[in-house]
């Protein structure tokens, strides 16, 4: 390390070195951003790129845990994570996604799941971690991994992972006109009304299970 780090990059600089001795992998953006406060991975990747700057990490491009620590051994180094030119495994796990950018923009991917795309039918693309229990009166609780075939056509009364100007959710689809109502399966949570002629709607995908709690346990 040949420049002083600031204190905030300290606190980036110490957590990567916590989570690589506890997990024996590096932390992504989306995991040092909660773990610090910051509002968005893109925060944590400018403290990356400064830390890179000054010779605290090397990183590699195009994955969500590319950080290497040059003081350590080579060997230690290789253990950290899969080798960079062995394709990832399996359903890429979805976790926070950063306003405006690709639901499966690398930054996004925690893990890779085992099991393969045509365990679900349609085929998933992806498992994206659900946050809260706005859909849990049909099963689909705090925790649980969703499985998501990634289209923009949907039918009446499906569950789609809907884009909602800044925000991802989980919800029941419903339209007449051009009115779209995203409808929770709690009667805690209200609709969310979209007028299609004001608002952008994207639709991520639409669900074709779940698995519970995250723990490999899938449920058709």
């Amino acid at each position: 390390m040949t420049r002083p780090l600031t204190p905030r990059q300290q606190n980036v600089f110490d957590f990567i070195v916590k989570t690589m001795n506890e997990l024996g992998y590096p932390p992504t953006r989306a995991e040092i951003s909660r773990a610090l406060g910051f509002k968005s991975p893109n925060a944590a990747e400018e403290h990356l790129r400064a830390l890179e700057r000054k010779g605290a990490i090397r990183m590699i491009r195009g994955t969500s845990r590319g950080i290497r620590l040059p003081a350590q051994e080579p060997e230690a180094a290789a253990a950290a994570a899969p080798p960079e030119d062995t394709p990832p495994q399996g359903l890429p796990i979805i976790g926070e996604v950063a306003a405006g950018s690709p639901i499966l923009a690398a930054e996004h991917i925690d893990r890779y799941c085992p099991l393969p795309p045509e365990y679900f039918t349609p085929r998933a693309d992806y498992l994206l971690r659900v946050r809260g229990l706005s859909m849990k009166d049909v099963g689909i609780l705090e925790g649980d991994l969703l499985a998501v075939h990634r289209t923009e056509r949907v039918r009446d009364g499906q569950i789609v992972v809907a884009r909602l100007e800044d925000d991802v959710t989980v919800k029941r689809f419903h339209r007449q006109g051009h009115t779209v109502t995203l409808e929770a399966e709690n009667p805690d949570f209200a609709p969310i009304e979209v007028d299609l002629r004001h608002q952008a709607l994207e639709i991520e995908g639409i669900g074709v299970g779940v698995i519970r709690g995250g723990n490999g346990q899938a449920l058709g």
